[in-house]
């Protein structure tokens, strides 16, 4: 396929080595702890990790904050994890393995109020 192969000036076509021009950061181990730690957090955001995914995971490390609770908070944002929990809209929170807010960008006391519930 003319696609995936470039040509050089002797005219000879090469194809492109796997991974040349890879925008993905990060390597192979570094997303493996990275998946390891979102995997053991308690309180998780589910979401692509746009502006407002972004925001909730402030807001929930400032709400554990002020709550005293030293909990690390996980990011998801493979789709096919997010779908497994039922979330359709991001951002969601998941708090002990259960959805609690989903297409919501929640503000600090709300996430307080939230997880002093859920800790009960």
């Amino acid at each position: 396929m003319a696609l995936f192969t470039r040509k050089y000036k002797n005219g000879k076509a090469a194809s492109v080595p796997r991974g040349a021009g890879s925008c993905v950061a990060g390597t192979k181990s570094e997303k493996l702890a990275t998946k390891t730690e979102t995997e053991k957090a308690r309180i998780k955001v589910l979401g692509s990790g746009c502006a407002k995914c972004r925001l909730v995971e402030e807001a929930t490390k400032a709400a554990l904050e002020q709550l005293g609770l030293d909990e690390q908070v996980g990011h998801v944002t493979d789709f096919v994890q997010i779908a497994s929990y039922g979330v359709m809209s991001t951002p969601a929170l998941v708090v002990n393995g259960k959805v609690v807010s989903s297409a919501k960008l929640l503000k600090v006391e709300e996430i307080v109020k939230i997880l002093k519930a859920a800790m009960e």
